[in-house]
């Protein structure tokens, strides 16, 4: 039994019951060529059925190396980009207390990041952080040579062993890297390392629900049975219905639908801000995975109400090449209520004694009748609250829904030939060798 729900009865003023036929009738198709592995890219269809293939076993020994990693560390460091951090940051920051960092409580571990930006002052603070706290670290890479994450590596491993020094270093270390190749893999040999593997049929944007993102969540306190036990629903739910009726396919099928009718940004919007990573994940699935051959949604993200005080202007009156997709979050886990005040100068007493989680299901309610009266299709995306179990659920949803959205608009859901652009003309800047003509170029259009 899945818990989520597609409500798509904000976009029917928008497109015809023809144009969501037309769709509709490509599904069987399309998911049968991500179950029979004859689509582009088919050899990175692992994440399909990585729930069902998770061991009671291969989950314990994660949450018995988080433990020993948060009995002697107070700062965790994740050491990736990508897909090698945000998914993994995404369910953090969805699970934890807000200001658990403020908290400090005995016992609760901090898991933060690096490699994922090469600012020159963030690693120095960040080294000025280490210098007062224990800590250990994940170093997560396939190949090892990935540049931001290897250079934060290379300065975290030589403070990591100054600190400690080496043999108690190599114990803090944990690499996720390929089973058998890639200077990571060749380095976490050499010294000994924990070491897991990034299957070799997972791209790196859907690997959350693997060693890269399940040691660091679970390091962080999150009950990773839990997560991996909603998947596993939406695995099944997906292989049971594979259908235009399916939840999944209903997103996919209208995010089309609008596309090809001139629709061409998407923006995800939540009105919880403890979901800003599970948009940011989102972006990265969506935006690598669509945006090629000239093709594709525009991923964007909105934390609501907070944005409409900056967006709401241009969402409600801007260009009308956008539609919304809200996560809806049906109840909180804990309450407040709005106090009655004696002399009522904000002018809020009519709300008095209201919960606050009811203003803001009606704020969403209020926005999402405006955007729609000002030209902008909202998809609703409806899950009963935020636990381990829903956002399981959600990861695989959205996975789900790229994958079928990718084939529908004839792309490879799981390849990014862009994102190599930049590293090479990076190389070349730098004076890697065998780059020197690309150099020589790139230098003359600089001048």
């Amino acid at each position: 039994m899945i818990h989520i729900n597609t409500n798509l009865k904000h976009i029917k003023d928008f497109i015809t019951e023809e144009q969501i036929l037309h769709f509709n009738n490509k599904i069987e198709n399309t998911f049968n060529t991500i179950y029979s592995k004859s689509g582009a890219g088919n050899d990175f269809l692992g994440w399909t059925t990585l729930p069902s293939e998770m061991t009671k076993d291969f989950i314990q020994d994660i949450k018995n190396q988080a433990e020993i990693l948060r009995k002697k560390s107070e700062v965790f460091v994740v050491v990736g980009i990508g897909g090698s951090y945000l998914g993994a940051r995404a369910i953090i920051e969805a699970l934890s207390h807000q200001f658990g960092a403020l908290l400090n409580k005995e016992g609760n571990t901090q898991v933060i990041y690096a490699g994922h930006n090469m600012s020159e002052e963030y690693m120095v603070e960040l080294l000025e952080l280490l210098d007062a706290k224990e800590y250990s670290m994940a170093v997560i890479s396939k190949s090892g040579t990935t540049t931001e994450p290897a250079v934060a590596f290379r300065i975290l491993k030589n403070h990591l062993e100054n600190k400690y020094g080496k043999e108690e270093a190599r114990t803090r270390i944990v690499a996720i890297t390929d089973k058998e190749r890639g200077a990571l893999k060749t380095l976490a040999n050499n010294e000994g390392y924990k070491t897991y593997i990034v299957p070799d049929n997972v791209g790196g944007r859907y690997s959350v629900l693997t060693p890269v993102g399940l040691l660091p969540i679970a390091v962080a306190g999150i009950d990773i049975e839990q997560l991996v036990g909603g998947a596993l629903a939406m695995e099944n739910y997906c292989k049971e219905n594979q259908n235009s009726d399916n939840v999944v396919a209903q997103y996919a099928v209208a995010r089309q639908a609008l596309y090809h009718d001139g629709k061409t940004n998407e923006i995800l919007v939540s009105y919880e801000p403890r979901l800003q990573y599970i948009a940011e994940w989102w972006k990265q699935l969506y935006g690598e995975s669509e945006g090629k051959d000239g093709k594709g949604i525009f991923p964007a993200s909105d934390i609501f109400t907070t944005d409409l005080h900056s967006m709401g202007q241009y969402i409600q009156d801007g260009l009308r090449n956008l539609f919304e997709t809200i996560i809806s979050v049906e109840r909180p886990t804990k309450e407040m209520r709005i106090p009655l005040a004696d002399n009522d100068l904000d002018q809020l007493n009519y709300i008095a004694g209201k919960r606050l989680s009811e203003v803001n299901r009606t704020a969403e309610t209020a926005t999402i009748l405006a955007h729609v009266d000002g030209g902008v299709p909202n998809i609703v995306i409806q899950i009963p609250e935020i636990s381990a179990s829903t956002i399981g659920e959600l990861i695989y949803f959205f996975e789900m829904g790229c994958a079928l959205s990718g084939y529908m608009l004839e792309v490879n859901p799981f390849d990014q030939p862009g994102v190599e652009a930049y590293k090479k003309n990076m190389f070349a800047l730098l004076g890697k060798q065998g780059f020197e003509d690309r150099a020589a170029a790139l230098k003359e259009r600089i001048k």
